[in-house]
């Protein structure tokens, strides 16, 4: 769904890529602010059980970074991610009914006991980041914070409010809380989780469901599942993932450069760069957000304070973001898609 609708930023759904055809990421709602404009007063009403960390501590640097007021209005459920993003709000507003939960972050490593403690010290530094952003809005101490999130507590409008965590329960009843599998969470209200169950919400069933678009299809692949009795499934998936990873090098190729050689990079060369290699950004949204850009000029001349200006908001943004890196990397620091293209079609050649 659309997240900028009628003035008002919609953040509904899974933070960061979407689950159950709900979410919404960053770079979608850097472009809804810079088409609200600047300095204009902005409503956002959230409705999310969570999604990732990184992309909700983008998401509430960028609202934080917006210079009209910003009211949060939540009106079912912002958890996890979600809860950090109402952080940003100069007023929380939740609707009765509606609820609030703060946690620890958490992740997965496959690897080493080295890699395992690197993965918990950055959980760790995340989780004093974000715990930092709780205590100055509630003014709780930060181990009094810390303590809440390990706990993972799940609040009411009126009990937040009570806390310091959101400004003001109004009486409009919530509306119901968005898709999510929130099994994942060890205290969850049984009301949701019988909600996702009822409505099938569940992770693994969601990444079936996306995993089934690389499923076998050829003639020649259903041939060597039957060739290989049971092993067939296996040598399947094989060549199915083989297929995806070549179907996902030159989709990222060519979308690198549609937005590399469009008309409307010329001029726009960095910001061009940045949506190529640096976002998840269609070719065809880079070269509409490309259209609105300013265009580099050697006068420098100023632009009208209240003109969107995309480039502006996403360097904040990403500067914003990189502070929040466990790794504390900068904002400088770009990944090396060309290097990381090449392995995967090596790893395709190899029959990976």
């Amino acid at each position: 769904m659309p997240v900028y609708v009628n003035g008002e930023l919609v953040l509904y759904g899974f933070v960061g890529d979407s689950y159950w055809r709900e979410g919404f990421t960053s770079m979608e709602v850097l472009q809804a602010l810079a088409d609200h404009g600047t300095s204009k007063d902005l409503t956002v009403r959230l409705n999310s059980g969570g999604g990732y960390a990184f992309e909700g501590m983008a998401i509430y640097n960028a609202l934080h970074a917006h210079k009209g007021e910003v009211t949060v209005k939540i009106d079912a459920i912002a958890a996890s991610a979600a809860s950090v993003i109402a952080l940003a709000a100069d007023r929380i507003v939740m609707r009765a009914g509606s609820e609030l939960m703060i946690h620890d972050p958490s992740g997965s490593t496959f690897g080493t006991a080295g890699d395992h403690e690197k993965t918990a010290s950055a959980l760790n530094k995340l989780a004093d980041q974000m715990g930092a952003l709780y205590a100055a809005r509630s003014g709780k101490t930060a181990d009094d914070v810390r303590q809440i999130m390990k706990d993972e507590t799940w609040f009411s409008a009126d009990e937040a409010v009570e806390a310091g965590f959101a400004d003001e329960a109004e009486e409009a009843k919530a509306k119901q809380a968005t898709a999510f599998d929130y099994r994942i969470y060890s205290k969850a209200p049984e009301r949701l989780v019988a909600l996702a169950e009822k409505n099938g919400w569940s992770f693994d069933q969601e990444i079936n469901r996306i995993a089934a678009s690389a499923a076998p299809t050829s003639q020649k692949e259903t041939d060597m599942a039957d060739k290989n009795g049971a092993d067939g499934n296996s040598a399947a998936t094989d060549i199915a993932t083989a297929d995806a990873v070549a179907a996902a090098v030159t989709a990222a190729n060519e979308r690198i450069q549609a937005i590399l050689g469009s008309e409307e990079s010329k001029g726009r060369e960095e910001q061009a760069r940045h949506f190529a290699f640096n976002t998840g950004l269609s070719a065809e949204a880079a070269i509409e957000a490309l259209k609105v850009a300013p265009v580099a000029s050697s006068t420098g001349g100023a632009e009208d304070a209240d003109t969107p200006d995309p480039a502006a908001y996403e360097a904040g943004r990403m500067r914003a973001a990189g502070q929040a890196q466990p790794s504390g990397s900068g904002a400088d620091e770009k990944p090396n898609w060309t290097a990381a293209i090449k392995r995967a079609g090596k790893q395709h050649n190899q029959g990976a």
